[in-house]
């Protein structure tokens, strides 16, 4: 068998392991299924796969490399908060479009083990929160504001899912409530400022891309210079 047969092969399973957890989202495939789909025989499966884990591993990096790509395509707004939004919302997306790949990535787990290719998209997220925290953004370290992004991203997706429902509004809301709290807009009623900053940046389409942005450097600017009004109080 030549290289690129081989290939072809390997790539033929995990595309007929994937079609079958696409049509039953959270239900157990059968491998027999898998070869018969493909043509080929049980041990040409563990040849490539070792085990049924091995291919569903193999399935689990297929749904992220796609995953992936549409975020990739997906342009920058200039903002790493505006960004965390719209990442939200193309997660979301992509979890309600393909709930077989969705609920292997996220919705099955082992105490202690992290899917490798997990790794991948919560690093693009914490380059958010990273920027974000060095333009004095957030009220909580970067880690924590991407952990408490992912952690309630997944959680509004596997609900939809599990309803077999959109629900934008209540995602909606989760994701700016989410967002009021790594941000602190929420609690700091007494900052016009930091308000100020995270309303232009979630409607960027009012002013347009570029004065959006040279409207948030100079908030920023003026709150880093600026006394906090509870200092003003003293």
């Amino acid at each position: 068998m030549t290289g690129s047969a081989t290939g072809d092969t390997r790539e033929r399973l995990i595309v007929a392991a994937a079609d079958l957890i696409a049509a039953s989202p959270g239900e157990d495939f059968s491998l027999r299924a898998v070869c018969d789909a493909v043509g080929v025989k049980m041990p040409t499966l563990y040849h490539f796969f070792g085990s049924k884990q091995g291919l569903v591993d193999a399935v689990i990096e297929r749904g992220f490399d796609l995953y992936l790509g549409e975020k990739s395509a997906m342009e920058s707004s200039g903002d790493p908060i505006q960004d965390i939004r719209a990442g939200w919302d193309a997660h979301v997306a992509f979890g309600l479009a393909n709930p077989g790949f969705y609920t292997l990535m996220y919705g099955k787990v082992s105490p202690g083990v992290s899917p490798a290719p997990q790794s991948r998209p919560s690093a693009i997220l914490l380059s958010l929160t990273t920027r974000a925290a060095e333009q004095g953004r957030l009220v909580v370290p970067a880690e924590q504001a991407a952990a408490h992004v992912l952690v309630t991203n997944i959680g509004v997706t596997l609900r939809q899912i599990i309803l077999a429902a959109a629900d934008p509004e209540l995602s909606a809301a989760v994701r700016e409530g989410t967002i009021a709290a790594i941000t602190g807009t929420g609690t700091r009623p007494d900052n016009p400022l930091s308000a100020a900053v995270e309303i232009a940046a979630s409607h960027p389409e009012i002013l347009g891309r570029a004065e959006t942005q040279l409207l948030i450097q100079w908030l920023t600017r003026l709150g880093d210079r600026a006394p906090d009004a509870s200092e003003e109080r003293r």
